[in-house]
């Protein structure tokens, strides 16, 4: 989702940037000292998945997980420290801790947590796009090229579990295609290279608003899951950054970012550690 165009640093034409919040000694105080000392909170981060993270004309990596981010970063007393990374990556450099902590919109899964601990801080699901006038029904996925985000849930869980159903009515398995920055899934779809494409609903919606007419959603969001930032498990920085989040929330902040870019149907009103159902 997201604003028609652009600033030249990557934010909807009609939007001015939003003024930082400055440190709450409160909450700084909670971050673990190895951190704190370093005066950065480092980020690993995958680009481009717009609207989350991605880079303006400048190169600069702007989105709406970027100005959430830097907003935490500032309550906390940091200066975030952006590390590009394929996002397969990024949960193993966390774990190995050469990151802080990751943003790379990552569904929070019971999988994951048992690798890293999660921080919630927003709400997406899974929405399908189709080339406009293309008769293609998510419902009936058998025997169709459907495009993919590596390492993305729709990857690792969605296509498969609908392929394998495909398979045991006796109908023809689905042929799953995988593209590493989802700007190439999207361009994908738009040369009619894939049928259709599966993914997060905020990049979905955001890839049909600005293909200028060429893409249209198919059905509604589903399997919706809360999105989070992966961090060290057992790390206190978990609480630093939640408690920071439930700041931002509380005096207007997260609203304001969320609203510029237009993804605002997706806040949370609580932020939690590990809050996967699934």
């Amino acid at each position: 989702m997201g604003g028609g165009a652009e600033r030249g640093d990557g934010r909807p034409a009609t939007e001015a940037p939003v003024a930082g919040p400055v440190a709450v000694p409160s909450i700084a105080a909670t971050v673990p000292a190895d951190v704190i000392s370093t005066g950065r909170l480092v980020v690993g981060v995958n680009v481009p998945y717009p609207p989350a993270e991605f880079k303006d004309a400048s190169g600069h990596i702007v989105g709406f997980d970027v100005d959430l981010m830097n907003a935490v970063a500032r309550t906390l007393g940091l200066v975030p420290d952006y590390r590009e990374a394929a996002f397969d990556a990024i949960i193993p450099s966390v774990r190995a801790k050469d990151v802080n902590v990751g943003m790379s919109s990552f569904t929070d899964t019971k999988d994951r947590q048992e690798l890293v601990d999660f921080v919630t801080y927003f709400q997406a699901g899974t929405l399908w796009a189709r080339k406009v006038g293309s008769s293609v029904n998510r419902d009936n996925p058998c025997g169709l090229r459907i495009g993919v985000a590596s390492g993305s849930q729709q990857e690792t869980k969605e296509i498969p579990a609908k392929s394998r159903a495909c398979v045991e009515s006796g109908m023809s398995a689905i042929d799953m295609v995988s593209y590493g920055p989802q700007e190439d899934l999207t361009n994908a779809l738009m040369a009619g290279d894939i049928d259709a494409m599966s993914a997060d609903s905020p990049v979905t919606g955001f890839a049909v608003k600005m293909s200028g007419g060429t893409l249209e959603s198919v059905g509604d969001v589903f399997e919706s899951a809360p999105y989070g930032w992966p961090v060290e498990k057992g790390s206190p920085l978990a609480e630093s950054l939640r408690q920071a989040l439930e700041h931002l929330i509380q005096t207007g902040e997260y609203r304001t970012i969320a609203t510029m870019w237009g993804v605002d149907k997706g806040m949370i009103d609580h932020p939690v550690i590990n809050g996967a159902t699934g």
